[in-house]
């Protein structure tokens, strides 16, 4: 993600359409919204971080809207679930898991970069002209001029500490992603924390090792309140319009990673990260994702993984009504392709508060499960034609997969460019193998296994 609205005129758009989220009841504030606009620089700031405050503060008017962040309100409100499955796994087929999820999810999220921020016409367009439709390998720049020209196809371009956009011939190894360096950073919090680890660690971590610039949307408004002393959940609340973006829910994997056949504790761990950021449907993003990795360690039944995440978040929730939505689609009959239109038919690619919420995305993250049918190839392209975020999406589906089959069974195609090297912002994580980072998570997951 690289949307980074720090201005609190520009928070304030987003916040209206958050608030509206929520349901609550924001027209009587519209005249205030307008009024605002007319002001001059300094007092339309100050006005606007105001007007935040008063609507991030009421509450929804709509009544069956009833999504708590507290992890045992949560917790009350769930469906049915294994909670925990007993696994007896040997070190090699757990190691096999463990890196397929590592590199699935770098494949997935390299896969997503160059297109990053493009809408649905332009990818399939591209797509289509290049024989990548539907998606059989990574995108790149050397195309003929007509499509350059065409698709606006650029090889110069800042991408953290690259000068180069991530097309798969500009890259020798897995280059710095947010939804990477959140993984690796996850790894730096159990390490040095533990299984216990609280959500001050968590905020403890980031200022620690990993640089404010490498953050987007809601961890950039939540590093600016955790550095003025601010602790979860205010550090979520306060003047933070992207509370319910995708952010937290690609920060999720690890916890899954380390906890096979414990959705419960994988869930709560991203809960415990989560809730420094982000709230309600933002946290539950990111449980529902842990406790999808810890299911996928198990089953190769990805409905079932699917499902089991599910169970880990308020059954009522929107969250949970989206991905169910998904799945009312699947029994519809309708094919892939049409399970996308639909979904932009509920939500507009071209405002940045649908872009990248939560709801839109894991719902493109259970189409790509579900119709992917636990195809990696097949699965990762439909989270890409599904547009949105697509190198968040992309990566969690490429780790849910990779998890699921193993990284034996990953096709050479996919992984062979990522030369199991990986460059992270994280201090201490600068450059590393990725096979590494999968043998330093396979002590975690065996302590969450025994107790």
């Amino acid at each position: 993600m690289h949307i980074t609205y720090l201005t609190f005129a520009e928070r304030l758009s987003v916040e209206i359409l958050q608030s509206a989220d929520e349901g609550k009841n924001i027209e009587k504030y519209m005249n205030a919204v307008k009024e605002i606009k007319t002001l001059d620089d300094n007092k339309k700031e100050e006005k606007s971080a105001q007007l935040m405050d008063e609507l991030i503060s009421i509450n929804a008017v709509n009544a069956q809207i009833d999504e708590p962040s507290d992890i045992e309100d949560i917790r009350k409100r769930r469906s049915s679930g294994p909670r925990r499955t007993l696994v007896n796994m040997d070190d090699d087929i757990l190691y096999d898991k463990i890196f397929g999820a590592w590199l699935g999810r770098c494949s997935g999220c390299l896969l997503g970069q160059p297109v990053e921020g493009w809408y649905r016409d332009r990818i399939w367009g591209f797509a289509k002209d290049t024989n990548n439709y539907p998606i059989n390998y990574y995108f790149s720049s050397k195309v003929p001029d007509d499509i350059r020209k065409k698709y606006n196809i650029k090889d110069d371009g800042i991408v953290y500490s690259s000068n180069k956009i991530n097309w798969i011939n500009n890259i020798g190894h897995m280059v710095e992603d947010d939804d990477t360096n959140y993984t690796i950073l996850a790894l730096s919090i159990i390490n040095q924390y533990g299984l216990n680890f609280t959500s001050e660690n968590v905020a403890e971590s980031w200022m620690f090792n990993l640089p404010i610039l490498h953050t987007c949307s809601a961890e950039r408004v939540a590093y600016q309140n955790i550095s003025n002393m601010m602790d979860a959940p205010q550090s979520a609340i306060f003047r933070n319009p992207y509370r319910e973006w995708i952010g937290a829910q690609i920060r999720a994997d690890f916890y899954g990673y380390i906890t096979p056949g414990y959705p419960e504790l994988g869930a709560e761990m991203a809960w415990r990260d989560a809730r420094i950021s982000h709230t309600k449907n933002g946290i539950y993003g990111a449980m529902w994702v842990a406790a999808m990795l810890s299911a996928a360690a198990i089953t190769d039944d990805i409905e079932e993984v699917i499902r089991v995440g599910l169970s880990e978040i308020p059954k009522d929730s929107r969250l949970a009504k989206g991905i169910n939505k998904v799945f009312e689609w699947q029994k519809e009959g309708l094919k892939w392709e049409e399970a996308i239109d639909r979904l932009h038919e509920e939500y507009d690619e071209t405002i940045g508060h649908n872009w990248c919420h939560t709801i839109p995305n894991a719902m493109i993250v259970a189409i790509s499960l579900i119709y992917g049918h636990g195809d990696f190839e097949r699965s990762v392209g439909i989270a890409i034609l599904a547009a949105f975020d697509t190198d968040c999406n992309a990566a969690t589906v490429g780790s849910i997969i990779g998890m699921l089959q193993g990284a034996g069974n990953l096709p050479y195609k996919w992984i062979e460019p990522l030369k199991d090297t990986i460059i992270s912002g994280v201090q201490g994580f600068g450059k590393i193998a990725i096979s590494e980072l999968a043998r330093r998570t396979i002590p975690f997951a065996r302590r969450t296994m025994q107790l």
